[in-house]
């Protein structure tokens, strides 16, 4: 729709044409004016319709995230519709809200004995039977505060001769160690910077408000030599990620002050050259990228720079075994996603797709009903299979079971609001259906590929690691800084898909720098408890579920 010409009205002519039109005396300017007006209306409201996505996402902005859920998204009536297989409508769970005293795994045990009785006790209370302990014990967690960083000072008695002046002084308890930053430190600033977010002059800030100051020049050199003990772990991962059966990736902005001065620069460990047109380009972007398969850990890569998610991903690709089927790849329909260079079983995001129409459902309420709740069954069923503990081929054959009418149903449907013009294709519910319709192959690889997912939403998540990031650090400096950051979020993130402890894990491998750079293998986050107590089980320690 062509725009309204720009009509200038002042104060005083609106007062006069509203003088007029209480009296019904209005003149042929005024006419020429409400035309206008409306005409600017039309317009509006067009634009409005045709923005909806945008306009949509500033509301989330200025009141805050909405939920996705189609139960949530759907009127009551709708929302008390039964799920497919009968399934049990999801209820809130028991003990909501709060957390049981097994899952305060990392907190101090202290026991405590009765301060009056013993086991084997006659009873004070009938006088007839003896007393025998209760498993598991009464327990009470008690909170205390400390600063993340403590630090202690050992005050050495000095003893002088009042004969030859000499002074003797005390040694250093075998506690205090050879080193006057502990391994833990280090892990301590790496787990709140790149796992939480935690820029380093904040960390700075409060350490010195408790009278432990910690500068975060300091916070910079131990994060740095940690990732440089890492480095042969990092590289191990990424040629374990190639193997990968489902790879997913996606994109998110950052800003690197030096590649703001020299884009052809790269730090000495980055995958492969720069791009040709690297000087041409003016964006900068951390790529994240989840590989996983049924019998390996879920690993999480991330690579900042200026090469986008399929570039990166490529570079990966040139580790995987040639005796490996091509990968299955989860991303968003962005050309830029995938790899040129080798050949992927291409797999969309399904809640992409679904998205569109969660932001039209106030403005074409029955067209969205229909795609969330055909939708909304699909994902239950998902959702089946893994509390079912289907294998990949098992759950290809469920979805093709029970997903698949559901899924040919939708596309007969988005044919239909063309083909029956129903829908203009340039609406914006038009443009949502083209895009279902565009990559429908895509969309619905679950049917036809086994271990195929339906959504990105593993590697969506695990990205929200460098927008936190990005959010409370706002820029890295230079590129080794960047690398630094890919390195320890890539390792810490690892650690908490696989359920692994992250800061023992970064405190061990320090502590064991050593063996670490000669055997690498060994030293991945399921495996490095092997090599610390090779006696116990071969399991490494995981957090309590």
């Amino acid at each position: 729709m062509k725009p309204p010409e720009r009509i200038v009205v002042d104060a005083r002519r609106l007062a006069g044409m509203r003088e007029r039109l209480k009296r019904r005396e209005l003149i042929e300017e005024d006419y020429a004016l409400l035309e206008g007006m409306l005409e600017t209306w039309q317009y509006f409201c067009s634009a409005v319709e045709r923005k909806t996505l945008t306009i949509t996402r500033l509301q989330r902005m200025l009141f805050g995230p909405s939920t996705e859920k189609t139960e949530k998204l759907l009127n009551q009536a709708r929302r008390n519709k039964s799920p497919p297989d009968g399934a049990a409508a999801k209820g809130k769970a028991k003990g909501h809200g709060r957390h049981g005293v097994d899952s305060y795994w990392g907190a101090k045990r202290v026991r405590v004995m009765h301060q009056s009785l013993k086991v084997g006790d006659r009873c004070g209370l009938c006088g007839k039977g003896t007393l025998y302990e209760l498993k598991p014990p009464s327990r009470v967690v008690v909170f205390r505060a400390e600063a993340p960083i403590q630090a202690t000072v050992y005050e050495l008695q000095r003893l002088r001769c009042s004969a030859c002046g000499a002074v003797s002084t005390a040694e250093l308890p075998e506690e205090a160690g050879t080193e006057k930053y502990h391994a833990s430190a280090g892990s301590m600033v790496a787990l709140l910077k790149y796992g939480n977010g935690f820029p380093f002059y904040r960390l700075g800030q409060l350490q010195k408000s408790v009278g432990i100051p910690f500068p975060p020049a300091i916070q910079w050199e131990l994060v740095k030599q940690k990732a440089e003990v890492l480095l042969p772990v990092w590289e191990e991962l990424l040629r374990e990620a190639a193997q990968g059966e489902v790879l997913h990736n996606d994109d998110t902005y950052v800003t690197i002050l030096q590649l703001l001065k020299d884009r052809s620069y790269a730090p000495e460990h980055t995958d492969g050259e720069q791009p040709a047109d690297a000087a041409k380009r003016s964006g900068m972007f951390t790529t994240a990228i989840v590989s996983s398969t049924e019998k390996r850990r879920p690993i999480a890569l991330f690579h900042s720079g200026i090469k986008h998610a399929g570039e990166n991903t490529a570079e990966l690709l040139r580790r995987r075994g040639a005796d490996r089927d091509a990968p299955i790849l989860m991303c968003d329909a962005l050309s830029r996603n995938v790899p040129k260079a080798f050949p992927v079983i291409l797999a969309n995001c399904l809640a992409h797709g679904r998205r569109y129409f969660v932001d039209l459902l106030e403005a074409f309420p029955a067209e969205c009903e229909y795609v969330l709740d055909i939708l909304r069954d699909v994902y239950l069923h998902d959702k089946r299979t893994k509390q079912l503990g289907l294998s990949a081929e098992e759950r290809l054959a469920y979805h093709q079971s029970h997903s698949k009418a559901l899924m040919d149903e939708l596309h007969a449907w988005l044919n239909n609001q063309f083909g029956q013009k129903k829908v203009e294709p340039n609406s914006s519910l038009g443009e949502a259906i083209s895009y279902m319709l565009r990559h429908w192959k895509a969309l619905t690889q679950f049917l036809r590929v086994p271990g195929a997912p339906l959504d990105n939403t593993a590697c969506e998540r695990t990205l929200k690691r460098a927008i936190l990031n990005r959010k409370n650090s706002l820029f890295y400096k230079t590129c080794n800084g960047a690398q630094v950051g890919d390195i320890l979020m890539s390792v810490i993130y690892t650690c908490i898909l696989s359920k692994i402890n992250p800061f023992e894990y970064l405190t061990e491998t320090e502590k064991h720098a050593g063996e670490v750079a000669e055997n690498p293998q060994a030293w991945l986050p399921w495996n490095y408890q092997n090599e610390i107590h090779p006696e116990k089980a071969p399991q490494a320690k995981t957090l309590r579920a």
